[in-house]
């Protein structure tokens, strides 16, 4: 068995080498799929996460979810229920042995029609658990990704073919060690179902300030359970959640459209630019223009390399 995952890491890693023709993230002609390959370790990555299944093929990575490490390599596989927040890194790369990864995103529609297809039981009420994880990747699940990654050789193939390996990966995944966790996300009623309303709420207003027991309603639970459940997803209570979203398009703002730090903040919902500064130098490590000024200087860099 264990030869049989070498042998399909390697070959993953000569398509995915094969099909980028340049370093970072890029998108697939599969839909929802996309290659990652970086040469070199890199700093800290800020982005969130959507519903998705991540394989690092060559390297290690380690995401943070608030103060929670989960790092992954090529005998594990990183599945994020929910959307999150979230800091990620390569930890483990070279030119000679560059970090190679693919992500595959999914829609909780699709993990209703999986459970409904295959009739795999789920409890409503089963305990909430992190809306992320990292578990150890098996061959049927390996097999399933490397077949969907081979139909980029055949176009054609791709309209016909992909949905049904979608499908089948959806189904390993639901399958493996913690496939409940999944489940879950799909389910009417279940917490972490209504968290997920939670959350789609928070992401689409997080520049306007919240009620607590209004995002309760929402989840239609009370402002006790709601606390409760939405850190056991998530890591962080809804007012950490909405801080990190303001700052990570805060950063995004500054870096592409808006150069003044106090327009940007109060476009993302603060208030006070001192407050913004502050929380801003907390999350990233320099205030904003020293920051913004970090980050176009690395990329220049890069660009010159």
């Amino acid at each position: 068995m264990f030869e049989q995952l070498y042998r399909q890491r390697m070959e993953l890693s000569k398509l995915i080498n094969g099909y980028l023709s340049q370093n970072g993230t890029h998108m697939t002609a599969i839909p929802s799929l996309f290659f990652s390959r970086y040469p070199n370790k890199t700093g800290p990555n800020y982005g969130v996460h959507k519903p998705s299944l991540c394989i690092v093929v060559q390297g290690m990575k380690e995401v943070f979810l608030s103060q929670e490490r989960f790092q992954y390599g090529p005998a594990d596989y990183l599945v994020a229920s929910v959307k999150l927040p979230i800091t990620g890194q390569v930890t483990q790369a070279s030119l000679e042995q560059p970090y190679l990864a693919l992500k595959l995103e999914f829609t909780p529609s699709e993990i209703v029609e999986v459970l409904r297809d295959t009739q795999i039981e789920a409890d409503k009420k089963e305990n909430v658990k992190r809306g992320m994880y990292v578990s150890k990747i098996e061959q049927p699940l390996l097999d399933a990704v490397t077949r969907l990654v081979r139909l980029l050789e055949n176009p054609k193939e791709i309209q016909v073919l992909a949905p049904l390996i979608r499908k089948e990966i959806i189904y390993r995944v639901l399958q493996g060690e913690h496939g409940g966790i999944l489940k879950q996300i799909a389910i009417e009623g279940s917490y972490t179902n209504q968290i997920s309303d939670v959350i789609e709420h928070i992401m689409k207003n997080y520049e306007k300030s919240f009620k607590i027991e209004g995002l309760a309603e929402i989840g239609n639970m009370s402002v006790s359970s709601l606390h409760r459940h939405f850190k056991e997803v998530t890591a962080m209570s809804p007012i950490q959640f909405q801080k990190q979203l303001r700052l990570q398009e805060a950063r995004s703002l500054l870096l592409s459209e808006i150069p003044d730090a106090a327009d940007v903040a109060f476009r993302v919902g603060y208030e006070s630019p001192s407050q913004f500064s502050r929380e801003y130098s907390r999350m990233f490590g320099l205030p904003p223009k020293e920051d913004i000024k970090r980050l176009k200087q690395n990329k220049d860099k890069t660009i010159n390399a």
